[in-house]
């Protein structure tokens, strides 16, 4: 599924979060007049990164049951409703689910992320 498949998803330009916010991996409800979208904005090096704030397994989202997202090592996304484990660079699943997390395009503008074109 591709994050523009979700009738709730923001158009392009719609602001995400301060970027200064995101010091590791944030979960965060867009609203918009399309409705509530769940996003997980990450780190990723220099930059930033998103994803859908749903597993693939269950289509709940991924703090569900918790905050504690990353894995101890740093290197994955955690589902905390069921443990499933995604590459926190890709989403691409590590184990635990059939498929990976949905990306969803961000950029920085004006010291905001927003969803890119």
């Amino acid at each position: 599924m591709s994050w523009t498949d979700y009738s709730s998803a923001p158009a392009p330009g719609t602001v995400i979060c301060p970027a200064d916010q995101v010091t590791g991996v944030l979960a965060v409800t867009v609203t918009s007049d399309r409705g509530q979208f769940p996003v997980l904005v990450l780190r990723q090096g220099d930059g930033i990164g998103a994803f859908v704030n749903a597993c693939p397994h269950q289509y709940l989202p991924l703090d569900y049951r918790g905050d504690q997202l990353l894995s101890a090592d740093g290197t994955a996304l955690l589902c905390t409703a069921h443990g499933a484990r995604f590459d926190r660079e890709t989403g691409q699943n590590i184990a635990g689910a059939d498929c990976g997390l949905d990306p969803v395009p961000v950029r920085i503008e004006g010291g905001n992320v927003v969803i890119a074109a």
